[in-house]
């Protein structure tokens, strides 16, 4: 299993022709299916020194805009990253980290402050100290949980952080959408929380986008089978119906190739039979219906396409060595890779 990049940050075209990129039709339906759930969002105000910790949160995503001024990202191994106005942070998998003016500050965690409650969903944090109350930077925070829909353990390759400069050449119309986001917060008019939240989406959709178009250091088996048009077929229709009974032959038949042909791609690329990682798949959306979505065990063998709560719960075992009722209390695993 190949691990996911740790960092992406922008990168020129790899080919004269363009950067690579995954199938269209697949990159179609992960945006077309992404949502935003439980989106909580800060306008955070510090004042020249500050350092602000934020803690693991594991199942939601992080998204970080710095409006004004300048500063640091420090990530969980201690990496340092330049952030200037019109940087944009997102860490899809929620891991901690800080913002900071100064490495040598002492962090103060992000939930010890008080807020002042803009919405349901909005607040606004000032963290400038009584000495020096003008703010010199301002940062637009939200954690949220990404949904990729069927298509969920596409997310586990995701780095744990994208960097992203809004305004430079690869990103042109998410510069516009997060000064959007920043005015809708500042001027909080009737009906505000509802425009952020479908701005939120598209800003989201656009930085999901530009990872497929600038991931090309994953070179895990699964991105390498999402660039070959005709395995990105296969691909796509099986997180389009995990619950259907899929045969070699019939996965062949949406590539157009021959079932030898189509078996011997996929193990190579792959490094899996077809019918293992789709067996895989099934019980990884089993493992995040169960533990997030808290489905009943067999309303989730009905949906997967199983005869019997039994026969599942046998097939969950076997795949992910526990039963399904103790996957309530685990984290969910990965796509295979």
């Amino acid at each position: 299993m190949t691990a996911r990049p740790q960092y992406l940050t922008e990168t020129p075209d790899r080919t004269a022709s363009g950067p690579l990129t995954l199938s269209s039709d697949l990159l179609s339906e992960l945006l077309t299916n992404m949502r935003l759930n439980g989106v909580r969002y800060r306008r955070i105000h510090v004042g020249p020194r500050f350092n602000l910790s934020f803690d693991a949160k594991p199942g939601r995503s992080y998204f970080h805009f710095l409006a004004v001024g300048s500063g640091f990202l420090r990530t969980e191994d201690g990496t340092l990253h330049k952030l200037s106005a019109g940087n944009a942070v997102f860490m899809p998998h929620g891991g901690p980290h800080q913002l900071l003016s100064n490495p040598d500050l002492p962090a103060r965690g992000i939930d010890s402050f008080d807020a002042v409650p803009l919405s349901d969903t909005v607040c606004d944090v000032d963290a400038c100290p009584s000495a020096d109350p003008t703010p010199s930077a301002i940062f637009f925070n939200g954690s949220m949980e990404l949904d990729l829909g069927g298509m969920q353990g596409l997310s586990q390759l995701m780095p744990d952080v994208i960097l992203v400069d809004a305004t430079g050449k690869r990103y042109p119309g998410l510069l516009p959408i997060l000064t959007s986001m920043k005015n809708e917060v500042c001027a909080a008019r009737v009906g505000f929380t509802g425009i952020l939240a479908r701005l939120a989406e598209v800003a989201a959709a656009m930085l999901v986008r530009g990872w497929v178009e600038c991931g090309c250091d994953n070179t895990s088996g699964l991105v390498a089978a999402l660039r070959d048009p005709r395995l990105a077929r296969a691909i796509l229709a099986l997180h389009r119906r995990p619950g259907h009974q899929w045969t070699v032959a019939e996965l062949a038949a949406e590539c157009n190739i021959s079932r030898s042909v189509f078996a011997q791609r996929f193990q190579t690329t792959i490094g899996m039979s077809p019918l293992r990682y789709a067996t895989e798949l099934r019980m990884l959306l089993a493992g995040q219906w169960l533990a997030q979505d808290t489905l009943p065990i067999q309303a989730v063998a009905q949906r997967l396409g199983y005869a019997s709560q039994a026969a599942f719960s046998r097939a969950f075992k076997r795949v992910t060595g526990q039963p399904p009722g103790a996957s309530r209390d685990a984290p969910p695993g990965g796509l295979p890779t």
